[in-house]
């Protein structure tokens, strides 16, 4: 039995040599409250990080108050400076048609519409509006929602043009984004539910207005028939698997029950917990809790989570699947129940993220170190505890290293979620914009996901 046990953990853990090949060893020592001895964990005793000295104060990046020193500030925003630069010339080279947030103009559009609000610069603006204006010629109706589909284009232009006074190109924007609801609610409709390709992608799109335009830009019925769809497929799903049970909402995306933040429940539970989403009390206790609870449960002893539900391999440490998605459901389940199992669980994440969150597949956000260091960000303003500001900036730090490390180079390096766009949009830490990661860091970020907290 013992064996057994051996074995399984072994499974779990996965090899060393695996690990290794998918993040770089942290190099940097942890942060620890001047004059505090921390007992080292497994982890960092292995790594032998735990005898590394302790971070002196005046090293930090920051102050006292959390806002980051100039001289941080000042490398972060050279670094940006030099990024667009080369952005702006490889996307000479692009895709003219892809029109995504994830991989396309809009998310050059957003960075641009970001790069304003921090430093509000008019000439961002503009140049925000100039994709805007490329992306809304060319949009092909065939996907729906905010990352990967038609919503995303429609709901940031709506949003540039708001800001530019422009309300009746505004209006006409959502009024195109409201008409994709039909599809998004049919019950006919083969669509998942997830963030990516899904309804919970849609409703993030809806979300998003409502909180860049006004509480009023989408009407309350219209968002609640789209939560009503998620709510029922979910129970219909779960009554399919014979788990109402132990998980009252399930999903699958291509025939898996995933358990990230792309595919997976943790993206759509985070959506249904989200305040602006206006979801019933009696809902989000009988049936998003348990469900969250549920997975909970499928945690690894590492504090890591599985791809889906019925994977016993602890090997993926990206926003899309693992520990660098699952945390923030976990924290807006800690805002949402007010139980501290909650927070326990993003704790735990956390640490696996400082651990194994240098990945060597790149800097972008979906499956990079920028993506694994907006949990940091969100967990610093939630508990206003500084170790969590000090990893992130550790995380910017390596990712303004851009370069130096021999990262696998991704299939779309100048877009939003795979790179280098994502070190420029991760760059600002405003209080609006979550996964967004320095320009400068006085303006302190949530770090909520995806584009802003909703």
């Amino acid at each position: 039995m013992g064996e057994s046990m051996s074995k399984r953990l072994k499974l779990q853990l996965g090899s060393e040599a695996e690990m290794e090949e998918r993040a770089f060893a942290n190099p940097y020592p942890d942060y620890q409250p001047q004059g505090a001895v921390a007992a080292p964990s497994a982890a960092d005793t292995h790594r032998d990080r735990a005898l590394q000295p302790p971070v002196e104060e005046e090293s930090l990046p920051f102050g006292a108050d959390g806002k980051v020193n100039a001289r941080f500030s000042k490398r972060i925003q050279a670094k940006i400076k030099d990024l667009l630069q080369q952005m702006e010339e490889g996307l000479k080279t692009a895709d003219p048609h892809d029109c995504s947030a994830y991989t396309g103009w809009t998310g050059i559009a957003l960075l641009y519409l970001q790069l304003y609000r921090v430093t509000k610069n008019q000439s961002h603006l503009q140049r925000s509006l100039d994709y805007v204006k490329r992306i809304l010629r060319n949009l092909n109706g065939r996907r729906v929602t905010f990352l990967c589909g038609d919503a995303g284009p429609l709901a940031v232009g709506a949003v540039v043009y708001h800001k530019l006074k422009n309300d009746s190109e505004s209006k006409e924007c959502v009024a195109k984004l409201l008409q994709l609801q039909r599809t998004v609610i049919s019950t006919d409709s083969e669509l998942p539910d997830e963030l990516l390709y899904g309804r919970a992608g849609y409703l993030y799109a809806l979300l998003y207005l409502n909180t860049e335009i006004s509480p009023e830009t989408v009407p309350q019925s219209i968002i609640k028939e789209v939560i009503d769809a998620i709510i029922e497929s979910g129970k219909n799903f779960s009554k399919e698997e014979r788990k109402t049970d132990r998980c009252p909402l399930l999903y699958q995306w291509h025939r898996k029950q995933y358990v990230g933040a792309a595919h997976g429940v943790a993206g759509i539970y985070y959506m249904l917990m989200q305040p602006i989403a206006n979801v019933d009390q009696e809902t989000l206790t009988e049936l998003v809790k348990p469900s969250i609870d549920y997975v909970r449960h499928k945690k690894f002893r590492s504090g890591n989570y599985p791809s889906s539900l019925s994977n016993e391999t602890d090997r993926l440490v990206h926003w899309c699947h693992g520990a660098p998605g699952v945390i923030h459901m976990l924290m807006q389940a800690y805002k949402t129940f007010k139980e501290d199992k909650y927070l326990k669980d993003a704790i735990d994440c956390s640490d696996v993220i400082w651990q194994r969150g240098l990945l060597r597949k790149g800097y972008g956000i979906c499956h990079g170190t920028a993506g694994n260091g907006y949990s940091f960000l969100s967990l610093y303003n939630l508990t206003q505890d500084r170790k969590y500001l000090y990893r992130a900036c550790k995380f910017a730090e390596w990712c303004l290293e851009y370069g130096a490390h021999g990262c696998r180079i991704p299939d779309r390096p100048y877009s939003l979620f795979e790179e280098p766009v994502t070190r420029n949009y991760r760059s600002k830490w405003d209080l609006r914009y979550g996964w967004s990661y320095s320009l400068p860091l006085r303006h302190f970020s949530t770090g909520d996901f995806p584009v802003s907290s909703v």
